[in-house]
């Protein structure tokens, strides 16, 4: 219960502290310096995120080796479409911060 209620404040305190970042300054974009952090962070999240889906499915696909060597063929192509498909997301994700993080 204690959980929960640290959460409920903590968005709270999120959601009212919104308005102070809505106020204008002098300079022309202020919304622009934080656009390397934010790809920087988006970048490291997926690259991250990739790297633990890549290491469950390879680990996965070794324990089903294990138990069973005779489906090594299905497993492989399985294992491999999967690795593509999750190392596609990271690529997806670099293009489009390149796309939209455009140099201040």
């Amino acid at each position: 219960m204690k959980k929960l209620q640290y959460l409920f404040m903590s968005l709270a305190a999120l959601l009212l502290a919104s308005p102070a970042f809505a106020q204008s300054t002098a300079v022309a974009h202020p919304e622009n310096q934080w656009i390397p952090l934010a790809a920087g962070l988006g970048m490291a999240l997926a690259a991250g995120l990739c790297g633990l889906g890549q290491g469950r499915a390879t680990a996965s696909a070794t324990e089903a080796l294990a138990r069973n060597p005779g489906a090594r063929p299905g497993i492989f192509i399985f294992l491999i479409l999967g690795l593509a498909f999750i190392e596609s997301l990271a690529l997806f994700t670099f293009v489009i911060i390149f796309l939209k993080a455009k140099p201040i």
